[in-house]
């Protein structure tokens, strides 16, 4: 299974990016998805997640500008951020918790980053 994180790039504040991951390989089922992100010199923190269920959760500091979603059709996830900030600069990660394997065993799996700058 590999997660595939795609979307960033240099935007203005005030602008709009939206993320995608895409999960792939031999998947029975993917429970939460997640996305994280990593400021410079900071640690890894969560910014939002939603479950198979479509169960929402955001952190405060991007309620109300930052959504996620999923397709579980596609094995994607995606964050849409809006009135981007330059404290929202940083990589972000995908991950997510997929059901895989003869056993139908639980592995967590992270995606590679995608780098988003926001200017002032």
């Amino acid at each position: 299974v590999q997660l595939q994180a795609s979307g960033g790039g240099l935007v203005q504040a005030g602008g709009t990016l939206r993320l995608s991951c895409v999960a792939s390989g031999t998947i029975i089922s993917i429970n939460d998805m997640e996305w994280y992100r990593q400021a410079p010199g900071n640690q890894r923190e969560l910014v939002a997640s939603i479950s198979s269920g479509g169960r929402l959760n955001h952190v405060d500091s991007v309620k109300g500008r930052f959504t996620i979603s999923r397709d579980n059709a596609k094995n994607t996830a995606y964050l849409q951020m809006t009135s981007l900030k330059p404290e929202d600069t940083g990589v972000y990660y995908c991950h997510a918790n997929v059901v895989t394997g003869s056993l139908r065993l639980e592995y967590s799996y992270w995606g590679q980053g995608t780098q988003v700058t926001v200017s002032s």
